[in-house]
């Protein structure tokens, strides 16, 4: 048995899911015979979390199939760690190539290259395609030039030979070579299943032999990683019983109604209705600046299409005092915060640490009284009085980055907590809800010109931005694009 279950935004597939495994254990399917494949190391983690607060008396142990499709190849082939490409292996081949390569980790699901050559490679290894094939698509910018790409190419499989290292891709590909050791189950789950790329769908075709009943729970209206070979429309096509979650918990009435005008542009997608969460309607508004909205109080999430813009908005928010987190984490310097804390338990009569003193007198006058030979340290010893000023005294610290905390601080903002607004691309969000939406309008020209021609890069860019619109749980703020012909129209 197949079946293809539909998420619509909110609608709880994961808790459908969950329920699911259950139904199974409830008939005495033994857990070392469910698998449940999340697309994320993130979304295995907590689908594992919730199942370990349905069952008290189970151990992470006990939900060893609870994991990524890649973390299961590599348990299924016995592979080690020491094995496996790691950022420090793309460094290093990087160096040798005269290239600058990272990657952003698995956040994601895909891997992120910042080297445009190896993305092209990546990219033609997940849609199981030749490098020259995916070069020919005309979809990379014509500064990569084809002699260069092969002698990457080339080099980059004789370091991973000559250390004896597969990437994540090498993981899957000998997984479907040796798929007899892959074991049998009753029932396995793929959640996120629109992202799936096609040499994942392969290893999906190895599992679906192996397993009794299946499940594929996704949505294709939210599948924006073909830029990295997810491919939407297996999953579309894919042959299996189907169901759509009917009933949202996050949508309001009026930010359907607005997510549905974008569902409209979508060419190549399954026909589904939903029905959005009860009570308040919530509100879609459009704005011409941030200075529209007040932002000292509540929660946000500020959603832009490119990092730059993100970048941009983080700024204005800096300018503005305001605490917020971004790709960079906490919008202030922590490392100074946590000493004007212990700078606060000192002069309330607290000890601290002698790390912590240290990094403390880091941003105080030099004193020749101090010695950093104690295991605790009090106000004394660094010579100042209970009714000493932080702000007054830390004059090796960046002092812009005092006042601002200062301000912060004086506003109400509480620094030890999570910040209450939070910048970020869309694709970085996914998942993700807030009560308070702005969606930023602008997008990148490349983009735009990118789908003037292409039915299927203009479905994507359309689902990108109905997965931003539908994180608003309350009110979804508009927000003008700085040039309209290159803003998305709403």
């Amino acid at each position: 048995m197949i079946k293809k279950i539909f998420g619509p935004p909110g609608t709880g597939k994961t808790t459908t899911l969950l329920n699911l495994v259950d139904d199974y254990i409830k008939k005495g399917t033994d857990l070392n015979r469910i698998g449940y494949f999340a697309f994320t190391r993130k979304a295995a983690n907590e689908a594992k979390d919730r199942m370990l607060e349905r069952h008290p008396k189970l151990d992470k142990k006990d939900l060893r199939y609870f994991q990524t499709l890649h973390s299961f190849a590599f348990h299924t082939l016995g592979m080690s760690e020491e094995n496996v490409m790691q950022p420090v292996h793309y460094e290093q081949i990087g160096k040798e190539l005269n290239l600058r390569v990272t990657d952003s980790g698995d956040e994601s699901g895909f891997l992120d290259f910042n080297s445009e050559y190896f993305k092209l490679i990546n990219k033609a290894r997940v849609k199981d395609i030749s490098v020259e094939s995916e070069f020919n698509t005309n979809e990379w910018s014509r500064e990569i030039d084809y002699e260069t790409l092969g002698h990457i190419y080339i080099n980059y499989n004789y370091f991973k030979k000559q250390f004896n290292l597969d990437d994540f891709n090498d993981m899957i590909e000998k997984f479907v070579l040796q798929k007899e050791k892959c074991k049998q189950f009753d029932v396995v789950f793929i959640d996120e299943a629109q992202d799936l790329s096609p040499i994942q769908w392969k290893m999906f075709d190895v599992l679906k032999e192996k397993s009794t009943d299946v499940y594929l729970a996704g949505d294709d209206d939210q599948a924006i990683f073909a830029w990295a070979g997810a491919d939407v429309k297996r999953f579309l096509q894919e042959p299996a019983e189907e169901q759509v979650l009917p009933y949202s918990n996050r949508v309001p009435k009026n930010v359907q109604d607005i997510s549905n005008i974008i569902l409209g542009r979508i060419n190549t997608r399954k026909q589904k209705e939903y029905f959005p969460k009860k009570g308040s309607p919530g509100k879609v508004e459009h704005i011409f600046n941030m200075d529209h909205i007040d932002l000292t109080k509540d929660q946000w999430l500020i959603l832009t299409r490119t990092v730059y813009r993100s970048d941009e908005i983080a700024k204005y928010l800096r300018e503005k005092n305001l605490y917020y987190k971004s790709r960079f984490g906490k919008s202030f310097d922590t490392r100074l915060y946590k000493s004007i804390i212990n700078f606060g338990h000192l002069c309330k009569g607290a000890a601290i640490s002698l790390n912590d003193a240290k990094e403390l007198y880091e941003y105080i006058p030099s004193n020749p009284k101090f010695k950093d030979n104690k295991a605790v340290y009090k106000l004394e010893d660094f010579g100042y009085q209970p009714a000493d000023l932080w702000y007054k005294i830390f004059t090796k610290a960046d002092q812009e980055q005092c006042y601002y905390i200062r301000t912060m601080l004086s506003n109400g903002e509480k620094l030890t907590q999570d910040a209450r607004i939070e910048v970020s691309t869309i694709h970085a969000a996914k998942g993700g809800e807030c009560d308070n939406i702005i969606l930023v309008l602008d997008n990148a020209k490349k983009i735009r010109e990118s789908v003037e021609n292409n039915i299927e890069k203009a479905d994507e860019e359309h689902r990108v931005w109905y997965v931003g619109a539908t994180r608003a749980k309350e009110n979804l703020y508009l927000l003008k694009p700085k040039k309209e012909r290159y803003g998305y129209q709403l």
